[in-house]
């Protein structure tokens, strides 16, 4: 990095509660964004100084003006935060973290902000506001349906809608089940338990007794649906690659005045059998260009999971597309 085209910059970190998030745990961020902005960085007493290629530099200061701004602002960041953030900067993308870290949905009960984490997220969410009818397609991890649970929670709680239905398809994920004891709700608890758990991180046990005991929220499969319509209310379909094109057509028209209805699905996860055809796959093709309508999608850039996830989607993309050698 030696050189006549070599520059030098120093930015000031007195705030030691703000350096440290910045820093991350034994400097984790620190070493991870040198490699990714390819920068060497020197944190001594008050300053941190940013050695390298000059463009480099200025999006390496660029990035820790951008954090320190939101960080002083009250925003919490995470180490996936910080490393998210120095992967927008690479792409001198920098200043569009305001834009997903300012966006609040909601508060859980135990103060924990809801929000879009990537550009990805935040395009969705914004569409979701926006249409009446969205579609978010990426793989597992990417907030699909716990981006849109908070926000019809939101819309719940500002009078939008009147209640809010939760659907899955009740299909096994490569596994036979079995017989399964206990009445038919009890049947079905398993399938829908994914949406249970959100729900509980989301508003919490209590409000999630009080909700659903008011008839407000409704957790129910797919196969409920059949002959309702469903007005004033905010629908989300989950798992819809599981969905055959029957029981596609079939959700998409319960929906009634004054509703938003989102369906997720991540069509490399398709559990059909082999010769049945995915609902989801389908919609794609027959609805691509109907007003009112958005599909939004989601890629491995958007897991907001373990990072490792991020690695074994893309190892799976590859190895499909035949670029993996046993």
């Amino acid at each position: 990095m030696a050189g006549a085209d070599t520059e030098r910059r120093q930015i000031d970190l007195s705030d030691n509660d703000r350096a440290r998030v910045i820093l991350g745990k034994q400097d984790e961020n620190l070493r991870a964004i040198e490699k990714g902005l390819d920068v060497r960085l020197f944190f001594r007493g008050d300053e941190l100084t940013i050695i390298g290629d000059p463009d480099a530099v200025a999006k390496a200061e660029d990035l820790f003006k951008q954090l320190s701004a939101l960080l002083e602002g009250g925003y919490g960041l995470s180490s996936a935060d910080v490393q998210y953030a120095m992967s927008l900067a690479r792409d001198g993308k920098a200043d569009r973290l305001a834009d997903i870290f300012k966006d609040t949905i909601l508060v859980t009960p135990r103060g924990k902000p809801i929000r879009p984490k990537t550009l990805g997220q935040k395009r969705y969410v914004d569409a979701i506001r926006k249409h009446d009818m969205t579609f978010g397609i990426g793989p597992a991890g990417t907030g699909k349906t716990y981006l849109a649970m908070a926000l019809a929670i939101s819309a719940f709680k500002n009078r939008q809608i009147n209640r809010i239905v939760l659907t899955r398809p009740a299909v096994e994920a490569g596994e036979k089940l079995g017989f399964l004891p206990g009445d038919l709700q009890e049947k079905v608890d398993p399938y829908l338990r994914p949406l249970y758990d959100a729900l509980y991180d989301i508003i919490g046990v209590e409000g999630f007794e009080k909700f659903m005991g008011r008839g407000m929220i409704e957790v129910a499969p797919l196969a409920y649906m059949r002959g309702r319509t469903l007005d004033d209310s905010f629908i989300i379909l989950d798992e819809a690659q599981n969905t055959t094109p029957e029981q596609m057509k079939m959700f998409l028209t319960r929906m009634g005045f004054g509703s938003k209805a989102v369906i997720t699905g991540d069509i490399t996860q398709i559990d059909l059998p082999k010769e049945t055809s995915s609902g989801l796959e389908e919609v794609r093709r027959v609805l691509h260009d109907t007003e009112g309508v958005s599909f939004e999608y989601l890629t491995e850039k958007d897991v907001v999971r373990h990072p490792l996830v991020q690695k074994i989607i893309l190892a799976y993309e590859e190895y499909g597309r035949g670029r993996v050698n046993p």
